[in-house]
């Protein structure tokens, strides 16, 4: 045996290397995933409690679609009607976005940052795990007020 190692010692060590490499990249992809998926859940968050930040979003969004539909008319790559159309359906989107529940999308980011990005267990999945059970009573307390009768199995 110890002949076998003194003959394949430096491609063992790559071996070695690369593994270590393979699963340190694998835990950073895991890591950056689940900090861009819990800032996603903080950003609905905020939203809940701040309303009109939601609504400047969604309004600077929908404008910058605006200029591209005014850009495409302008040049004449889509016709008058065509251009009414998606106008008419750029503000339909943006009202059923200002309609949609924010603690809904927080939700659903902090149960994916849980679901999705576990294991390894990294500093945004246990942020996630302490903030979900209060985010989903008060989905389910908002959902309740608009008349909705609600058990928890329907909003998992």
């Amino acid at each position: 045996m110890n002949v076998f190692v003194k003959k394949y010692y430096k491609l063992i060590i790559i071996i070695v290397c690369c593994v270590t490499l393979f699963y340190i990249f694998i835990y950073l992809d895991i890591f950056l995933r689940a900090r861009s998926a819990y800032f996603e859940a903080e950003k609905y968050m905020d939203w809940y409690h701040n309303p009109q930040k939601k609504i400047e979003y969604i309004q600077k969004q929908t404008e910058k679609e605006k200029q591209k539909l005014d850009q495409l008319l302008s040049k004449g790559k889509i016709s008058k009607e065509e251009y009414k159309i998606k106008l008419e359906l750029l503000e339909f989107n943006k009202q059923r976005q200002l309609e949609e529940s924010s603690l809904k999308y927080a939700y659903i980011w902090y149960k994916t940052v849980i679901d999705l990005f576990t294991p390894p267990q990294t500093k945004w999945t246990k942020l996630a795990k302490q903030k979900i059970a209060q985010v989903k009573q008060m989905w389910k307390t908002e959902l309740e007020q608009k008349g909705y009768k609600i058990e928890d199995y329907m909003i998992e």
